[in-house]
């Protein structure tokens, strides 16, 4: 966890990050290999970045070992909302037909090719045809709708509604209608025994809109289709059986990878199921003579929740969605096969037994296209609909756990590219296919699937290519293309690392010292002995790293020494990293000022700013004190001859393009402003172009914008 911290901090390769922006770890999960997978959260000025999120692969040994970052483009938007709260809970509201409950919006920034601040409103209720758990993000500048992701998973598409089957209440004595009788853990409480589970926190099954099903006995169920509390014994012994797969084959902890499961509820008034993002709920067949509880389906909805607590979320966009419903299905098959069930035995097929809607299974993972599902993945597949998206990945993990020819009875799987595949068996692809999931971010998609997957192998199986080469192969056979960065044999390449300086820069007075931590992460091949020196300081500093040698995927840390001799001024200093088999460098800048104390900047405009139509602004400016970073009480003095202030909005632009916000709009009613304006600006480095931009947003005045730039 410390190793991939300071990753975070120190911006390590694919956590780069601009100088408002920050990561926050919210989780650990071990994987296989000896490896650990630290989920983050980006923040942008405080504000919640969605689709900013990233993971950090360390080592036991506190080595870093990798990095992935959802993709966006740099952020630099401003944080002042134009648009109210309750004017974004209402758009949110209206983008359901049935509203349950509305959230309070929270003001975030949504990443992605053109980042924007947003507010996200989470809206529950119904669709046309199924239930709701919306997050709806409006763009907080115009009020638009710029995203909506939905929470709720379903089974199939096309969800119908019917009359609700009655239920029959006859004791039974743990028997299910899809494996027989079988052993389920339950709660009792003096003389009475409930349907939730004792040692799985959180697993329970009631009536859909009713409680947990209790009794005086422990005999659950009558083998009927029909009888709801049948149903949840098939639930119970499912998600069970789903549990302690996740724990026997996979390492993980409960379906959140912590220890926590969810509820389940059966008599859902729908031919589907569906997770909720916190819940699943079950419906029945087309015909009412099943409840929607086969083994499979319990662990396809139990699937979409281990999806959503891996790393990245339940992301969105269809090809995103697709692979979370492809989720689900290799959970399911998964679970039949570590249950080995002799009434349900495994398969890949999905929903073979509840037989949805009369015309078998809905989807064949070894051959999707038997029900029109796309067997090779093209680019079309990010518009597919979700569960016909799901086609290519169940492919491809039918190919690397049974091959493309395995006998036995099994089916054959066509190749995309008429190759010929042998697979793994189901537990070693389950391995692979999990550890690349917690390299997952928000925008996961294919290829980025195929790269986790590739370094999955490499390090579950050290020393031996079959695993490698079979993954491989298996992405080739299902048309998914090479990734940038994917390593290109079973070594991994050669031993090679990556170096990061967290700060990059640092400001002193001569006869101070400033310290820096040097992170390295191993990119390729095994961990190699690092030499660290420096180059270019200035006369009479001298560098002490802390340790001196390191392993590749370990940090030191610098501290740069100066006396009262060393001259001022700005120093670049190369820091190198002597591998034993490669070299890098970083350079850390040094500005060293003068003796002395040294004041807070204050950087006073002052603007004559007329009514408008405006003719001209004319600026002087002023700075005192000396160079430095940016504070956390860094001033900015502004003086502006207008007739209305309450129309006037200021923002101070650092040199990255960051705006903080130093006046809102306001009702405020006086003339011109005379005022000094604190901002926190800790994370900034003062020096470059700083702007103070002024908007007049009133009525008749919209538009109108002067800026006034000060050089520090």
């Amino acid at each position: 966890a410390r190793a991939a911290d300071q990753a975070a901090a120190s911006g390590l390769d694919a956590l780069r990050r601009g100088p408002a922006e920050s990561f926050q770890r919210v989780g650990l999960t071990a994987g296989g290999g000896g490896l650990f997978y630290g989920a983050y959260q980006r923040t942008y000025q405080g504000l919640r970045v969605v689709g900013g999120d990233a993971v950090v692969v360390a080592d036991g040994a506190g080595r870093v070992r990798g990095t992935e970052a959802a993709s966006t483009a740099p952020i630099t938007v401003g944080t002042q909302a134009l648009v109210d709260a309750a004017k974004a809970a209402a758009t949110a509201r209206a983008q359901l037909p049935t509203v349950d409950s509305v959230s309070a919006p929270e003001k975030v920034v949504l990443a992605g090719a053109s980042p924007k601040l947003a507010y996200e409103v989470v809206v529950a209720g119904r669709t046309a045809t199924a239930p709701s758990n919306l997050h709806v993000f409006v763009d907080a500048a115009t009020g638009a709708v710029l995203d909506k992701r939905d929470d709720v998973k379903t089974f199939a598409s096309g969800a119908r509604t019917q009359a609700q089957p009655a239920t029959v209440n006859v004791a039974g004595t743990g028997n299910s209608y899809y494996v027989g009788n079988v052993s389920i853990d339950t709660t009792q409480s003096g003389s009475t025994y409930t349907l939730r589970d004792p040692g799985r926190t959180g697993i329970s099954c009631g009536r859909e809109g009713g409680s947990v099903y209790s009794g005086p006995d422990n005999n659950w169920g009558n083998g009927s289709g029909t009888d709801l509390e049948t149903g949840c014994v098939d639930v119970l012994y499912s998600v069970q059986t789903e549990w302690k797969m996740l724990a026997d084959w996979l390492g993980r902890n409960g379906i959140n990878g912590s220890g926590t499961g969810y509820p389940a509820s059966v008599g859902l008034n729908d031919v589907n199921a569906y997770w909720n993002g916190s819940s699943t709920h079950f419906g029945h067949s087309q015909d009412n003579q099943r409840q929607a509880t086969s083994m499979d389906v319990v662990g396809h909805e139990f699937g979409h929740g281990v999806f959503q607590f891996t790393p990245g979320g339940a992301g969105s966009g269809n090809e995103n969605g697709g692979m979370n419903e492809s989720t689900g299905d290799i959970f399911g098959a998964l679970t039949e096969a570590y249950a080995n069930n002799a009434k349900d035995t495994p398969d890949y097929e999905v929903g073979e037994g509840v037989n949805l809607v009369g015309q078998g299974p809905i989807r064949y993972m070894y051959q999707p296209s038997k029900v029109g599902d796309p067997n090779c993945y093209s680019s079309s597949i990010p518009s597919t609909e979700v569960h016909a998206a799901a086609g290519p990945q169940n492919h491809w993990f039918y190919l690397l756990a049974e091959g493309s020819n395995p006998g036995g009875g099994k089916p054959s799987s066509p190749t995309c590219n008429n190759s010929s595949v042998t697979g793994l068996g189901i537990q070693k692809a389950g391995k692979i296919f999990y550890n690349g999931l917690l390299k997952k971010t928000s925008s996961w998609n294919h290829k980025a699937a195929r790269k986790a997957t590739l370094e999955a192998a490499i390090a579950l199986f050290p020393g031996s290519c079959v695993e490698y080469n079979t993954t491989k192969a298996a992405w080739d056979a299902v048309s998914v293309t090479a990734a940038t960065g994917e390593p290109t044999s079973c070594s991994g390449g050669g031993p090679d690392f990556s170096v990061a300086l967290n700060p990059a820069s640092g400001s002193v007075q001569p006869g101070a010292s400033a310290t820096t931590t040097i992170s390295t992460a191993i990119t390729s091949g095994a961990a190699q002995s690092i030499t660290l020196s420096a180059s270019g300081l200035p006369a009479g500093a001298t560098a002490t790293f802390n340790p001196a040698t390191i392993q590749s995927g370990a940090s030191s840390t610098l501290t740069i020494a100066t006396t009262s001799s060393t001259p001022t001024g700005s120093f670049p200093i190369t820091i190198t990293a002597d591998g034993a088999s490669t070299d890098h460098t970083a350079t850390y800048t040094l500005s060293v000022g003068t003796t002395g104390s040294c004041a807070p900047v204050t950087n006073s405009a002052r603007l004559d700013i007329p009514d408008y139509p405006a003719s001209a602004v004319s600026s002087t400016s002023t700075v005192s004190g000396c160079a430095r970073n940016a504070s956390g009480t860094t001033k900015v003095e502004v003086h502006i001859t207008h007739t209305y202030r309450g129309d006037l909005v200021i923002d101070l632009v650092a040199p990255d393009g960051t705006a903080y916000r130093l006046k809102n709009s306001s009702s405020d009613s006086t003339p011109n402003i005379d005022t000094t304006y604190t901002v926190n600006a800790s994370s900034e480095a003062a020096n470059g172009a700083w702007q103070l931009r002024i908007r007049d947003v009133g009525p008749a005045d919209t538009g109108y914008l002067s800026s006034w730039t000060l050089t520090v």
